[in-house]
């Protein structure tokens, strides 16, 4: 007759090895997730756009010319001022600070430059201005 084996498994031993088991399981799927292709996708944002510092260029109007400054971050446009406005311009032009305040605060918010809504009445002053600054990020882009 066959000798009959009885095993006698505790409840403590098979706890502790679902309690093992549930860990590698969770450390497989952390190495995983670790070690997945979500890198690339990062490292791909992570390159600038720009070249951060301050950036400047000179705008002709009529007899005059202004001087924009942009100030950049490796991927940002924190602010766009006019430096050294004269009087004369604010006089014979006076649209200009107003146009440039609206782009500026709608740069600062993450506004595409190509998507910035125009005032109706200062169109034409912010068209202009736009370009001015479109030039300056061209030569701020970063080149690879």
């Amino acid at each position: 007759m066959a000798k009959t084996k009885i095993v006698v498994i505790q409840l403590k031993e098979i706890i502790y090895t679902v309690i093992f088991a549930a860990l590698g399981i969770l450390l497989i799927l952390l190495l995983i997730f670790m070690f997945s292709g979500k890198d690339d996708q990062d490292a791909a944002s992570d390159t600038p756009l720009y070249k951060a510092g301050v950036w400047t260029s000179s705008v002709p109007l009529g007899d005059t010319v202004i001087n924009l400054e942009v100030v950049l971050d490796e991927d940002h446009i924190n602010s766009v001022r006019i430096v050294n406005i004269d009087e004369t311009i604010t006089t014979m032009y006076p649209l200009v600070e107003p146009a440039l305040e609206d782009i500026s605060e709608q740069l600062s918010n993450d506004v595409p430059i190509d998507q910035l809504a125009l005032n109706e009445h200062s169109r034409y002053t912010q068209t202009l201005l736009i370009e001015a600054i479109k030039a300056i990020l061209e030569k701020a882009k970063v080149s690879p």
